[in-house]
């Protein structure tokens, strides 16, 4: 399995990069991971998002699909493909240091 260092934190990661452990990740890990995926800083909106998307893994399992997430977390489907213009759920999953949600390409 690949391991990715954060910080001084090897974590391991599935073959997309996406945590294995949610449990190892933390949010000073987030920065690194939002700008190795082409977000310069993270905002309060983004922190919105990616908290969301923690609390939804944590209840269901799963991450919450784009659809899902733009109708429950507060932000617009429009706002989060300007916040995360790679792919919203995807993007924002990996950034929060949860596994891919499912449907996600």
């Amino acid at each position: 399995m690949p391991t990715v260092t954060y910080g001084e934190s090897a974590v391991p990661v599935d073959d997309e990069g996406f945590f294995t452990d949610p449990a190892q990740w933390s949010e000073p890990m987030a920065e690194q991971i939002a700008h190795e995926s082409g977000i310069e800083e993270l905002t309060g909106r983004h922190w919105t998002v990616i908290r969301f998307m923690r609390d939804q893994y944590a209840a269901k399992g799963t991450g919450p699909t784009v659809r899902v997430l733009g109708k429950t977390s507060g932000v617009s489907v429009k706002e989060l493909y300007q916040l995360f213009p790679k792919g919203p759920a995807k993007t924002a999953a990996k950034i929060a240091g949860i596994p891919k949600p499912r449907g996600c390409i």
